[in-house]
């Protein structure tokens, strides 16, 4: 579960306009709930980003969890200071030693934290799902100066990711998976 904080409300995010899947945290709270169940291991990473202005800096309400998403007592949390979930956290060696080799990927922001860190699992040789409704990007400007919509960034981002570094997923069929398990 990555970056899945309250920064991700600040005004400054939605600046080129609104993010797709406004749903997203309500179906990383199913995920979780599943995961918890079937007692599946659980990684919480959270930025703590060192900028000054960033609403993701340690000490303010911007830094805390969703509380819909929020680790549970005894959950794996990671702090990290890259886009990365690998970068300089330690990630890697607690997943290689919990014996994980494959990951489900869910959280914030699809064309950021989470296509970084999705692109170093693949690279590092683990199997990753990258959760499509469990994630969301905002509108953002291309290079050339053309707003896109939040829902063509996310696209976009999954398009680079799937295949090469993850397979795609929906969290229904994640969901109906874990019930059987």
């Amino acid at each position: 579960m990555i970056d899945l904080q309250q920064a991700i409300d600040a005004p400054y995010h939605a600046a080129e306009g609104p993010r797709n899947n406004p749903d997203a945290e309500t179906t990383v709270a199913a995920l979780l709930s599943a995961w918890r169940h079937a007692r599946r291991p659980v990684f919480h990473i959270r930025h703590d980003s060192s900028l000054p202005d960033s609403a993701y800096r340690p000490g303010q309400p911007g830094n805390d969890f969703k509380p819909a998403v929020a680790p549970l007592a005894g959950e794996i949390v990671i702090p990290k200071r890259t886009n990365s979930a690998f970068i300089g956290t330690g990630l890697e060696n607690r997943l290689r030693e919990a014996g994980i080799d494959t990951l489900v990927i869910a959280g914030v922001v699809t064309n950021n934290s989470v296509e970084a860190t999705v692109r170093m699992a693949g690279n590092l040789g683990f199997r990753a799902f990258l959760v499509e409704d469990a994630c969301f990007a905002f509108a953002r400007r291309d290079w050339r100066g053309v707003l896109r919509s939040a829902e063509e960034v996310h696209a976009m981002s999954l398009a680079n990711l799937n295949g090469e570094y993850c397979t795609v997923v929906k969290a229904s069929g994640l969901l109906d998976a874990v019930a059987k398990a």
